[in-house]
């Protein structure tokens, strides 16, 4: 029957080619700007390198000093505290600490100058990341300590400088005028891999800043790898508790200290979500993306259903045959309802095919520098969804009109249910 079905629903959209040219533009452009959207989306925050393990990340990168007549103070956390406080933390398997942002570095290839984002890191950041390796090895724990002068240099900035990634580890690299040595190339990380992307990483030792400072707020941040994914919650609360046993830097000035160890996309969207930090602050910024997305799929959906009306109005005659000779009007809605998804299902593989040119251009043009955007599993998944979603939301109502047509007065063409 479903085969039928199917059969039906090409006809019927043989039978007016326009009407369906405008039908698949439609379904197609919107489900391309929704899935180049969430390719977007994926590739900040889903599990990608080095941050494979979101399941067992968390990320410290801020902290807020509330003050007592309202407003706040906003920083990264101080080295000190990650070091000494949260290395010291009993249920996380591994802590991190490492610049929170980049800082531009340059360096010189004969008469062309390169600018570098470089970020200085500890020996554990290579442990609780997972970096695509080229060639060589990350800095251990002891150069950290001994704060040797040793680089891993992302493949960009090794074909820059050296002209090719082999050969590149053994040689020295001159950043701002301190010659680094090579022990590492690993392939490039995108810019919107914000918390752990640069050209070059070297030893956090070899900062000029004074690590001895106590502060709470500093220039940096931690990197949490937790035992497995069911200790997330349990490395979050004795971080919570860790915090509520710091004193304040001004009593009289402030009157809270707020952070919280949050994974990799609820860290990002909490910031774009304003207020004070908490682990459910990111929730209403992607309420607000689904909400904005459902408008976004709304227009062309009524525009659709109105095309689906006139278009199943029109075969009043066959649905009052059908339905004299007995055919139910629910199976009549099925039917329309399966014909209605056929068809946002070819408008579905003309925007992924879309979808992926777009990307393979925002691919080629490096818009955003080291970018490699890709239609994976869960984008593929996210579309089916949409697709289907869209199908139902379209065809439902031009469905649930015709089931209400009396076969008599179909069958004279009066189509008033």
């Amino acid at each position: 029957m479903l085969w039928n079905y199917l059969k039906i629903a090409w006809k019927v959209l043989l039978r007016r080619k326009f009407f369906t040219a405008i039908s698949l533009f439609g379904i197609s452009f919107t489900l391309m700007i929704l899935l180049v959207i969430y390719a977007f989306f994926d590739y900040a925050v889903g599990p990608h390198r080095p941050e494979l393990r979101t399941d067992r990340l968390l990320f410290v990168n801020r902290m807020q000093l509330l003050y007592k007549g309202g407003g706040q103070n906003n920083s990264s956390v101080g080295y000190a505290f990650v070091n000494q406080q949260m290395k010291a933390l009993r249920t996380p398997e591994k802590v991190s600490v490492s610049e929170a942002n980049p800082g531009t570095a340059v360096a010189y290839v004969g008469q062309h100058t390169l600018k570098l984002d470089q970020r200085r890191t500890d020996g554990e950041f290579w442990q609780v990341l997972d970096f695509d390796f080229l060639a060589g090895r990350p800095y251990n724990l002891q150069e950290v300590g001994a704060a040797a002068h040793v680089a891993v240099i992302n493949e960009t900035t090794a074909r820059q400088y050296f002209g090719a990634v082999a050969g590149a580890v053994g040689q020295t690299v001159e950043v701002d005028a301190v010659r680094y040595r090579v022990v590492g190339v690993v392939h490039d990380v995108p810019v919107m891999r914000l918390l752990t992307y640069a050209d070059v990483w070297v030893p956090i030792t070899t900062t000029p800043d004074d690590l001895r400072k106590p502060d709470l707020l500093g220039a940096y941040q931690a990197i949490v790898l937790a035992r497995g994914p069911g200790d997330v919650q349990r490395v979050q609360d004795e971080y919570d508790q860790l915090i509520t046993r710091q004193p304040l830097p001004d009593p009289q000035k402030y009157a809270r200290l707020v952070s919280h160890a949050l994974p990799l996309m609820t860290n990002l969207t909490a910031r774009f979500s304003g207020g004070e930090l908490a682990p459910g602050g990111g929730n209403r910024f992607l309420g607000l993306l689904g909400l904005l997305g459902l408008l976004f799929m709304l227009l062309p959906a009524l525009n659709l259903v109105n095309i689906n009306v006139s278009r199943t109005l029109e075969r009043s005659g066959e649905i009052g045959v059908r339905k004299a000779f007995g055919a139910t009007a629910r199976r009549l809605t099925g039917q329309f309802l399966v014909e209605n998804i056929f068809l946002t299902l070819l408008g579905g593989v003309l925007g992924l095919g879309l979808a992926a040119g777009a990307l393979h251009l925002l691919n080629s043009s490096q818009f955003i520098p080291h970018s490699e955007f890709a239609l994976n599993g869960r984008v593929l998944g996210m579309g089916l969804g949409v697709v289907l979603f869209f199908g139902i939301l379209s065809g439902a109502y031009p469905a649930y009109k015709m089931s209400k047509l009396q076969a008599v007065k179909a069958l004279k063409g009066d189509n008033a249910a």
